[in-house]
């Protein structure tokens, strides 16, 4: 029964710079997640114009622009990359169309071929060795960028986008929420035993996790809050540096990496 569905399964990828992904098929409503350049999905649905679909990378749903997406092949769709776009933008050609396309796509190269449509640098996930020094080049490639409720890319992004894009070029897999990124990983159990890259999380009163951000040496964490930035943390949670205030509860810290480099 399986195999019969996977035969009429539909694939897609991302065609466009960035892809909004929303809760339903409307510009009106919430943009829940977004797919970058060369993120593949599969379509469950169509609605005049509007897709819902399936990210592969993450198993989110949502509904996009017909028009934002192209179908693939199932070979296409199967095929593991980790070669992601390592320029804050890259330059890409399809159809003879020049395209920029943001830090994080995924670049699906020919083998053999001479001429490819790529030309821009390349990020091995797949090799990389995990360093404080290689936490910090990723995560510091998106300081200053704007936070954007549902955003994953250099133009705009989200705490928990934030997080999963860094560690996507880690060759790291997380789930798109931060409460469902909370789920992964091992316990740390107190901020004097973290290490930079783990990952801090934080709740509301109601004790709901609602965010995240990369932890730094020297009790400090980068995370997106109006923009990814840098403030102090201690055991209760984040201060802000420029004012002072505490923004945000500490709930647990969790770890995702072993056997690496990590000072």
């Amino acid at each position: 029964m399986e195999d019969k569905q996977n035969e009429f399964m539909k694939y897609a990828m991302c065609i466009v710079p960035v892809g909004s992904l929303r809760k339903e098929p409307s510009h009106k409503t919430e943009m829940v997640s977004q797919l970058l350049f060369g993120e593949c999905c599969i379509i469950l649905q169509k609605d005049t114009g509007w897709i819902k679909i399936r990210c592969k990378y993450d198993g989110y749903e949502g509904w996009c622009q017909q028009g934002q997406v192209g179908e693939v092949d199932a070979e296409t769709y199967h095929l593991e990359t980790q070669k992601l776009a390592a320029g804050w933008v890259n330059e890409i050609y399809i159809d003879d169309a020049k395209l920029l396309i943001p830090f994080g796509s995924e670049v699906r190269l020919e083998k053999n071929k001479k001429d490819q449509p790529y030309s821009g640098e390349l990020w091995n996930a797949d090799t990389v060795k995990i360093t404080t020094e290689i936490i910090k080049q990723i995560a510091f490639t998106f300081l200053n960028t704007a936070y954007l409720w549902g955003g994953k890319s250099v133009f705009g992004i989200d705490c928990s986008g934030f997080s999963q894009t860094v560690y996507k070029f880690l060759n790291i897999p997380l789930k798109r929420d931060a409460h469902q990124q909370a789920e992964q990983g091992v316990t740390v159990n107190s901020l004097q035993d973290a290490k930079c890259g783990d990952l801090a999380f934080f709740d509301n009163q109601e004790g709901r996790i609602t965010h995240v951000g990369i932890l730094l040496e020297d009790k400090k964490i980068i995370h997106a809050s109006v923009k990814v930035r840098i403030d102090k943390i201690d055991e209760d949670g984040i201060t802000n540096i420029e004012t002072g205030e505490q923004t945000h509860k500490l709930k647990m810290i969790k770890r995702f990496f072993k056997n690496t480099r990590i000072f």
